[in-house]
């Protein structure tokens, strides 16, 4: 059985910088996305009374999407960029 190396400290910074640009760049393709399904500037949220649950729930679930598609995108790329680096893949 191979021994299991520990996590590259240097991972966790990294991490953190793809992560904050991941969400930032997940938050102006929902937007872009948005206004091409709906053509309205402003996505709903929970608390705007004058939309309705299909509105919300519709919002909710594409911007869910493409933040998760987003984090993963950035999760595989920092953990490919540490394995290529160090030789180490960084898992939990």
């Amino acid at each position: 059985m191979a021994k299991k190396r520990k996590l590259p400290l240097v991972y966790q910074p990294v991490g953190f910088a793809l992560g904050w640009a991941s969400g930032a760049l997940a938050g102006l393709a929902f937007r872009k996305a948005w206004k091409a399904i709906r053509h309205e500037d402003d996505a709903p949220d929970a608390l705007d009374r004058d939309r309705g649950w299909g509105e919300v729930l519709l919002a909710a679930a594409v911007q869910g999407a493409i933040f998760a598609a987003a984090r993963s995108a950035a999760d595989r790329t920092g953990a490919k960029a540490i394995e290529r680096s160090t030789g180490v893949w960084p898992a939990k």
